[in-house]
């Protein structure tokens, strides 16, 4: 029997309590010097951050890796071409059935109504989605998906930095993987050496989650460090409405679905727990695809379609950032400054949340949605700006809905296709090969 202090998922615990109690005890203490943030959120700061760019290091070779080895392994499954497109169904389902959920909350709730224009401080955005930036983002500038991008200071001094274009490498991957399957026997040294990088990322990235009770101590202590609660007073109604949609999508949607299709819900979430816990602490979808994709296996679902759905599910089903949140963000944002939104602006909605959901792939954030929705509703671009105080708050919850819908995909295409384990998804089963 384990001990309690030895389970992971304890250890995070631990680490996010740890970091609610120093976040607000560096609240306590109040700025340091010239009204910078004092030592103690400052070291919190910089913990949360360097958590935070060790999973973003790992992620581009994580993504490439993980889609190629995937679309090559449905060479290993019979009907893949049925499989993929029943995956890409229910994506659409569940993220249909998301953003009914905002929009109604929303709806009922207006959140953004009676707040003045002095009760909030709307900040610019760093990145804004737009249908034609983002089409012209789908094509790759180069082979390795990279993009440049220069900020400017208060002070006027420049700074450009290099980043990988998640969105663009997974155009890459898929298309490589596609041609890996057309070459057939001639490319497997290169799926060889693919399945090699992808082992030795997966251990790296092993490493990582290893470290995350000490990095959600320095992200929960740093965001309550920094913003307190009266950025969440400020926005309590709209906060509320945020968790109320992604606790009804998590914690009654999911569990119906599973029940439709004759699936118990508890043996789901006692073992997808794992990869939900570390969704919510690590707010990445992608840092969190090693264990959503152990998780899904450990639930009985083919471990050959896992490996397909997963990787692919986690760069682009977001029922959390792309369908709950957007659909709520606008409507706050058109209370907020009083515009009226008719029966085609809510279709509107729910359209570009299903078929844009590609736009948050990877680490760019539930900020991209929100302002591709905003830009083809017609709304300002700023209220997105109004919302970033919060954000990582938000983003906690929105990744652990992410996570949770895209193991319960991998569950229910594999129940329909008749490749579900049922007798691994009620027993135990060890979590491995994280």
């Amino acid at each position: 029997m384990t001990l309690p202090y030895r389970s992971f998922g304890f250890q995070v615990l631990v680490g996010m309590v740890a970091g609610l109690a120093l976040g607000l005890l560096a609240r306590t203490m109040g700025t340091g010097s010239g009204g910078d943030l004092n030592w103690l959120a400052t070291a919190l700061q910089t913990v949360g951050t360097i958590f935070v760019s060790l999973l973003k290091a790992i992620v581009p070779p994580l993504v490439f890796a993980a889609i190629v080895a995937s679309i090559a392994n449905l060479r290993a499954l019979d009907n893949a071409a049925r499989l993929a497109g029943q995956t890409l169904l229910w994506f659409a389902i569940t993220a249909l059935i998301a953003v009914s959920i905002g929009l109604a909350i929303g709806i009922i709730v207006q959140p953004g109504m009676g707040l003045g224009t002095a009760a909030l401080a709307a900040k610019q955005p760093d990145a804004v989605g737009g249908w034609l930036d983002f089409l012209k983002g789908l094509v790759p500038g180069n082979s390795l998906a990279l993009s440049g991008s220069t900020k400017i200071a208060p002070d006027g001094t420049a700074s450009t930095s290099l980043s990988f274009n998640i969105l663009q490498l997974l155009v890459i991957a898929i298309a490589v993987g596609l041609a890996t399957l057309k070459v057939g026997e001639k490319a497997e040294p290169f799926l060889a050496f693919v399945r090699s990088l992808l082992a030795v990322v997966r251990a790296l990235l092993g490493w990582v989650i290893r470290l995350t009770p000490i990095g959600s101590a320095g992200l929960i202590g740093a965001a309550v460090a920094t913003y307190g609660w009266d950025a969440l007073a400020r926005l309590s109604v709209f906060t509320g409405a945020i968790y109320l949609g992604l606790g009804i999508v998590l914690l009654i949607v999911y569990p119906t679905l599973l029940l439709a299709h004759g699936l118990k819900p508890l043996p789901f979430f006692a073992k997808a727990w794992p990869a939900i816990q570390l969704g919510f602490v690590s707010r990445s979808s992608v840092g969190t695809l090693p264990v959503t994709e152990a998780v899904t296996a450990r639930l009985g679902v083919d471990k050959a379609y896992a490996a397909f759905a997963i990787p692919l599910a986690s760069t682009t089903k977001m029922d959390g950032c792309a369908s709950i949140y957007p659909a709520l963000a606008a409507i706050f944002v058109a209370g907020f400054y009083g515009i009226p939104l008719g029966p085609l602006d809510y279709a509107l909605i729910a359209l570009v949340s299903v078929i844009g959901s590609a736009a948050t792939a990877g680490l760019t954030g539930a900020v991209v949605m929100l302002t591709l929705t905003l830009s083809t509703l017609g709304l300002p671009l700023e209220g997105a700006g109004l919302l970033l105080a919060i954000d990582p708050i938000l983003d906690m919850g929105r990744t652990a809905v992410n996570v949770g819908g895209q193991v319960l995909v991998g569950v229910v295409v594999a129940k329909r296709e008749g490749i579900l384990d049922e007798a691994a998804y009620y027993g135990e089963g060890a979590l491995v090969g994280v």
